[in-house]
């Protein structure tokens, strides 16, 4: 989860030039705030690593959920 998602988003979506897409989009806010990119994989890593052997835990990727969040949110814009 990303803290202060609705403004990040908001921001990204002010400085992209052209055409606006998931894939645009995802490029740049990897761009405009790598720091919260790398927590979120560290956060997902960590969170991998602690789980017990055996078991599943259904969690997406960084960069699937990343993706989905964009897709929803430029679904309500």
């Amino acid at each position: 989860m990303i803290i202060e998602q609705e403004q990040k988003f908001k921001e990204v979506l002010s400085k992209i030039e052209g055409n606006i897409n998931e894939q645009s989009f995802f490029n740049k806010f990897l761009e405009l705030y790598p720091e919260v990119w790398k927590k979120h994989k560290t956060t997902f890593s960590k969170f991998k690593r602690s789980k017990q052997f055996g078991q599943t835990i259904p969690l997406p990727k960084p960069e699937v959920s990343l993706r989905k969040e964009i897709r929803i949110w430029l679904q309500k814009q």
